[in-house]
């Protein structure tokens, strides 16, 4: 089972989402657990102030490393298989290989969501953290990306999803998906389900969502 360790100044921004659908059930079926750690609370001041101004200038706050160092000490304590994770624009770019090796490799994974103007940079070099960026933006925060790590890695972990086939980067899957009607009419005209999806030939299915694939790549390829 993997353990997602989430240290946030927001805990409560996690409730909605991890209470609900794959991942609730995930963590109702013990495949995964999920933590969650409110930094305020490894602050020694009676404000329980987690960020400070940075040295050499500059706009915004950053979290300060004693807080971020009680807690993740706390948590990987005695624990094997563990990895500390960041976030930053300039990390590694988060992908499915990556989160299916997270799934494989870890037992502990330990989301650090930042705000504001970032961490200090001595938690990277004492917990040998992993930056990662999840797409090509910038974010008010790291709780969303961290969500969006323990989904994608989650749906790694066998038993999750629980159909092995629902895993869609294991099976050949057009951009073109249908479902009941056959016919949908909208102002006069009718939308069809391609007639090879109606055929029952799953051979020739199979090539259909094949041949969508690679048009679809080659369609990518001239836009880039």
């Amino acid at each position: 089972m993997v353990t997602f360790h989430i240290v946030t100044i927001f805990p409560e921004m996690f409730t909605g989402y991890l209470g609900e659908s794959m991942i609730a059930r995930a963590v109702k079926g013990k495949k995964i657990a999920v933590k969650i750690y409110n930094l305020r609370d490894f602050t020694v001041d009676k404000h329980q102030h987690v960020d400070f101004k940075p040295y050499g200038g500059g706009p915004g706050m950053v979290f300060k490393p004693e807080p971020l160092i009680k807690a993740i000490d706390k948590i990987i304590k005695n624990k094997k298989k563990v990895k500390v994770v960041l976030f930053a624009p300039g990390g590694k770019s988060f992908t499915n290989p990556l989160a299916k090796t997270y799934a494989q490799k870890f037992d502990h994974i330990v989301l650090v969501a930042g705000r504001y103007e970032g961490i200090d940079a001595r938690i990277k070099k004492i917990f040998k953290a992993e930056e990662l960026s999840i797409g090509p933006y910038i974010l008010t925060g790291g709780e969303l990306p961290a969500m969006i790590v323990v989904d994608a890695v989650a749906r790694q972990i066998k038993g999750v999803l629980g159909k092995e086939e629902s895993l869609e980067e294991g099976r050949p899957a057009g951009t073109e998906i249908y479902t009941r009607p056959e016919i949908v009419a909208y102002k006069g005209k009718k939308y069809k389900v391609p007639p090879i999806l109606l055929s029952g030939d799953h051979k020739k299915i199979e090539e259909w969502k094949v041949a969508q694939i690679a048009k679809t790549t080659k369609t990518i390829k001239k836009t880039v």
